[in-house]
């Protein structure tokens, strides 16, 4: 019989067995989506870390999660069926939602929907300058703008192609070296 892609509540269960496991592993398990592939389910993990995720990380959340899906219970496995596991970390276009999803990209320009009370929600580009327990302080031309959570959408990254250096980042150091 083909493997099926798991219910939202499945998925659920699966995401409350894994969470504490990547979590001993010093990451934070962001999403996991089961589909079905042929005779086979595609399992992707997506796995972050402040500081970012390196082929290590990504290593070590790869075995304790095999291991946990290959575990026998006494209801039988965990996962039941062949599967192919995918772990990986967030690409660059995840949406921004999470304090920490903030916070691990400050410094980076977002675009974001800002809905103040009494007014119509109001799209943003700005550089994340500070991310606090009240909210997000963005860099919006040129002045910084604190955005309390409950008034804070979605962000995305922009990508920057070209991004001129602040000249605040500049140190003699550098100076030195061009030179």
């Amino acid at each position: 019989m083909p493997p099926q892609a798991l219910s939202a509540a499945a998925q659920q269960r699966l995401h409350q067995m894994l969470a504490p496991l990547v979590d001993a592993v010093g990451c934070d398990l962001e999403e996991i989506t089961v589909s079905a592939a042929g005779r086979r389910s595609i399992v992707r993990v997506i796995v972050d870390a402040d500081g970012g995720i390196d082929l290590d990380a990504v290593a070590a959340v790869s075995r304790v999660i095999a291991e946990a899906l290959d575990e026998e219970t006494p209801e039988g496995p965990v996962f039941a069926g062949a599967y192919v596991l995918e772990v990986s970390s967030p690409g660059v276009d995840r949406p921004l939602t999470e304090p920490r999803h903030w916070r691990r990209n400050r410094g980076r320009l977002v675009a974001v929907e800002v809905r103040a009370p009494d007014s119509p929600p109001r799209a943003l580009t700005g550089r994340v300058q500070q991310v606090d327990d009240d909210g997000v302080t963005l860099l919006v031309d040129g002045a910084p703008m604190s955005v309390p959570w409950a008034q804070l959408g979605t962000g995305r990254v922009q990508i920057e192609f070209n991004r001129a250096e602040d000249e605040s980042d500049i140190t003699d150091d550098d100076l030195e070296e061009e030179g």
